[in-house]
């Protein structure tokens, strides 16, 4: 419960209402109606936004119950509490009663859900908005209804009373303060007025595109800096912590710079400048023809073109170890005299006019010798075409312009100025800019400008795949061969996950544009919405891509990443790791070098081939740590852009069409136009169709005949007794029946019998090298982005069904599943065995779901339930029990094989695996469960 805040965060409080919500029609509206008049007369007459809530503890009378703590009511009819509010025309004077229907809203039921109960409960909310508008001049003074148990007749309090909140609570106005209370609304009136102007201006901020702006001022219209233009710095003191921040002009083509720092040139700019430049150094009074300093450069104006001329605004000559030349009231005077001519002589004497720009750069407050520069620039460069200035501090900004607009409006000042941008944004902007071979990684900010992401923080957030602005831009293209773009290329549309480098070479047109099916437009529209604000207001929202396997989901939730990564921060998440490290490293990725957290950027993360539990645990924890932000936001802070397989991707979309995208073999009449261009092209390029087998296969919408045909040419003559045969039926086996599924690509190495490789490249050739020309088809190798392990897999699960009914022959599955757990190389083999082991659980014991997105909800796992339908249940027996075996007599299996029996009617057989899986886990919900079923 809260008391006043700002007037438009409300002010809350609780009522249990455990009991009124039992009593009778009467009695329930009476007593709801009496603590929503209080709360809302109390609330208008203080002009703040409120909620009252009922089925909150508002106190710890009741035993077990916290204050605050959720309970819930059970809600007899919702239109009782709808109808209570009728009491406003009873209880309010007639003049305000309009007023009081419009400020007091009408009430909401939120269900609380429970895990210890299946009861239905709500917590009723009435929200209070007393807009200025409406109760202006305006007090409300109420009775109350009071149920009263004798006559069973509801009453109102005889005197009006005048309510207002103090603290958390509604308290009356004490008659003595009535008057001054009443005196004070205009007071209060003016306080909600300038509260509710405050509040829109918050949410109506959009923030300049000021990296644009800069890009454009700074380069004279051009998005990109060369040598054609130079520039004149005019700066004042730079802090410490700005020092390494200021980068960018190490790199620009600085003419001279006029420094009103006094300490430059010991531990500011100057000092930083001229590590890196070679200078020289001149005062003022140089530019005079009085100057004692030997070829003064209003004499000798070369020797400003060999090196930066660096001109102390703020010192004179016995700065360096010379003499001053006069008192301190007569430099002032002189200083500016001094400024002008050296101003003159760089604009009309030394350099040719539109060759450079003047840039202020503001660093600190300023002082008015700096306004005295801007002035005669101005004067000289005939206006502000070619001078710019950049602030951070938009305190620093305001000064300089309240005083420079004696020279030109606060208007032209503003078109031609960068402020409120951080200097490390304006840095990692420039930078970018610079036709410069070594660039860092950038990221976007909420100023539309960039910043750096060096190699170090990157590295902190470990649980993210991070996606920058400049993704890729490191590639040099010049030593890559074609060869070496055309295989990156090929891989992509043999069956390879989609990698950045493919939209890379397709923005710089290295190689074919990457289709956009229909539902990438889709899923980017449901974005625009969920940026907008659209429906409810979520800190975390959900866009979900569900896709039928090898349709291209993966490829359209990474072009949605490509296309957003310079208006969001985009990441891919790592699921391997737990939420809570998610949650921290989202968190730390959003407000990465971002001035106010209320205006970052929102961040999008994608999550792909999910758990249902790990995805809302994520959830959770995002929505959580926003929470304790406290900061209002019409965007959402996450998007969690969910893409997962499904066999019915259309029919999980209708349950959630407002942020939910279908994808599916099933080609639209446009897209089948854009893939049969695709596929010409790649074939004008002598790509043979077989590798690109999974594009043809997508052209084709995988029919099932095409599929059957096309493996059957494939496996035309294969060997069907060599080792890397029976490595494809192996592999195929898993990929058929377990998604996601591979072998590591040392488990191959070491079926095959290959020795140890050191380098990746040689390791993999030699694989390759070593398969038959059929399998170098079929495989195709994958990299896990966490742990780079290399797999490989089947190019496509439905080609893996095809290999398995085409290699099989009269072998059952059964049988080739019993051979698989016979292979000790396999088992045996250490370098990604946890992994190998949990395929093969799943092959035995992992039910489909609908809820996962499989097609239907099976009893037992999609193999055995095969086993039992083409074989018989003896044979899916005897390999169940071989895996409880293999697999250290595991409890799980032993439960499988206790639920095979009593579903087959093998009761006493059934006993005893329930028994023996019992034996294993004694406490275990799920094995008590299968033990009860045996015996029902």
């Amino acid at each position: 419960e809260t008391g006043v805040n700002d007037l438009i965060t409300p002010c809350h409080e609780y009522k249990s209402f455990a009991t009124a919500a039992e009593l009778n029609r009467n009695q329930l509206q009476s007593k709801f109606a009496c603590e929503v008049i209080r709360f809302a007369s109390a609330c208008m007459n203080i002009r703040t936004n409120g909620t009252i809530h009922f089925g909150i503890m508002d106190s710890i009378e009741d035993g077990g119950w916290k204050h605050g703590q959720i309970i819930g009511i059970k809600v007899k009819e919702q239109e009782y509490y709808v109808d209570a509010l009728d009491y406003i025309e009873k209880c309010f004077c007639k003049n305000v009663q309009e007023i009081a229907r419009k400020c007091i809203h009408p009430p909401v039921f939120v269900e609380v859900i429970s895990k210890d109960s299946q009861e239905q409960r709500f917590v009723v909310e009435v929200d209070i908005e007393p807009t200025f508008s409406l109760v202006k001049n305006n007090f409300f003074e109420v009775h109350l209804p009071k149920y009263n148990e004798g006559s069973q007749k509801v009453t109102l309090t005889k005197d009006r009373t005048l309510y207002q909140r103090l603290g958390a609570k509604s308290e009356p106005v004490e008659r003595n303060d009535i008057a001054t209370f009443i005196y004070s609304l205009q007071d209060r009136d003016a306080q909600r007025e300038k509260a509710e102007l405050s509040s829109a201006e918050v949410h109506a901020e959009i923030p300049q595109n000021l990296g644009r702006k800069l890009s454009i001022l700074l380069n004279d219209g051009k998005s990109y800096m060369d040598d054609s233009l130079r520039y004149v710095l005019v700066t004042n003191r730079c802090e410490k912590d700005n020092l390494n921040s200021i980068n960018f002009l190490m790199h620009l083509n600085i003419f001279c710079v006029f420094d009103f720092d006094e300490n430059s040139n010991v531990s500011g700019l100057y000092s930083k400048y001229k590590e890196h430049h070679a200078t020289r150094s001149y005062f003022l009074q140089d530019f005079s023809n009085e100057s004692k300093a030997g070829n003064p450069p209003y004499q000798k104006h070369s020797c400003l073109f060999d090196q930066t001329s660096w001109i102390f605004c703020n010192g004179r000559s016995d700065f360096l170890g010379g003499e001053s030349p006069c008192d301190e009231n007569t430099w002032i005077k002189m200083k500016k005299k001094y400024l002008k001519k050296a101003i003159t002589h760089i604009c009309d004497e030394i350099l040719p006019k539109r060759s450079f720009i003047v840039l202020f750069l503001l660093l600190s407050p300023v002082q008015r010798p700096l306004v005295d520069a801007f002035q005669e620039f101005y004067t000289e460069m005939n206006g502000m075409e070619y001078i710019i200035c950049i602030a951070e501090s938009r305190e620093n900004y305001q000064k300089w312009a309240n005083l420079a607009q004696a020279s030109c409006s606060i208007e032209t000042l503003e078109q031609c100025s960068v402020v409120g941008m951080k200097l490390s944004h304006v840095d990692a902007t420039i930078q970018t800019m610079l036709p410069s071979t070594t660039q860092p990684r950038h990221l976007p900010v909420s100023t539309r400008g960039l910043c750096t992401l060096p190699s170090l923080e990157e590295e902190k957030l470990f649980s993210l795949e991070i996606l920058c602005v400049d993704q890729c831009d490191d590639i040099k293209l010049d030593f890559l061969t074609e060869k070496e773009i055309q295989e990156i290329e090929q891989n992509f549309y043999r069956g390879r996950k989609i990698i950045w480098e493919n939209f890379w070479f397709a923005d710089k047109n290295r190689c074919g544009e990457i289709i956009e099916r229909e539902a990438c437009k889709d899923a980017n529209k449901l974005l625009d919405d969920i940026l907008r604000g659209s429906g409810l207001n979520y800190s975390v929202a959900k866009l979900k891509i569900f896709h039928h396997p090898g349709s291209g989901g993966s490829t359209i939730a990474r072009q949605v990443l490509w296309k957003r990564k310079k208006d969001l921060r985009c990441a891919i998440i790592k699921a391997s790791y737990p939420p809570a490290t998610v949650c921290e490293h989202a968190l730390a990725f959003r407000e990465y070098e971002e001035k106010e957290i209320s205006h970052c950027l929102p961040v999008l993360l994608l999550i792909e081939d999910y758990d249902e539990d790990y995805l809302e645990e994520l959830r959770n924890e995002l929505m959580d740590a926003v929470a304790t932000r406290k900061i209002n936001s019409p965007r959402p802070y996450f998007i969690l852009m969910c893409c997962r397989r499904s066999n019915d991707p259309e029919r999980l979309c209708k349950a959630s069409p407002l942020d939910t995208v279908a994808v599916t073999h099933k080609l639209m009449d446009s897209e089948k136009s854009q893939f049969r261009t695709k596929l010409e092209k790649l074939k004008q390029k002598d790509v043979k169709p077989e590798f690109i087998l999974t594009f043809v296969l997508m052209c084709e919408e995988f029919n099932e005949t095409y599929v059957r045909d096309f493996v059957g040419h494939i496996l035309q003559d294969i060997d069907r007794s060599s080792r890397d045969t029976c490595l494809m039926r192996y592999v195929a086996l898993l990929n058929f029946y377990v998604p996601n599924s591979h072998f590591s690509l040392s488990h191959c190495e070491a079926f095959l019998g290959l020795g140890v490789y050191t380098e990746r490249k040689s390791r993999a050739y030699d694989f390759k090298s070593h398969l038959s020309e059929q399998a170098r088809m079929i495989f195709i190798e994958l990299r896990e982005s966490t742990t780079y392990i290399s797999s490989v897999q089947i190019i496509h699960c439905l080609v893996a069904k095809e290999i398995l009914h085409q290699l099989s022959g009269n072998e059952p599955q059964s049988q080739l599943a019993m051979t698989l757990l016979q292979e000790k190389t396999l088992f045996e083999n250490r370098f990604g065995r946890e992994e190998f082991i949990k395929f093969i659980r799943d092959l035995f014991i992992r039910r489909d779901k609908r809820s996962r997105g499989d097609n239907t909800d099976t009893l037992f796992s999609p193999f055995i339930e095969h086993v039992c339908k083409a074989e018989d249940c003896e044979k899916a027996i005897a390999v169940l029990k071989a895996a409880y075996e293999l697999f250290g007599k595991d409890a799980f299996f032993a439960q499988q094989l206790a639920r095979l029996h009593y579903n087959n009617e093998k009761f006493k057989d059934a006993e005893y695996w329930a028994g023996v899986a019992k034996l294993h886990l004694p406490n275990d919900s799920f094995i008590l469960d299968t033990e009860g079923q045996v015996y029902r």
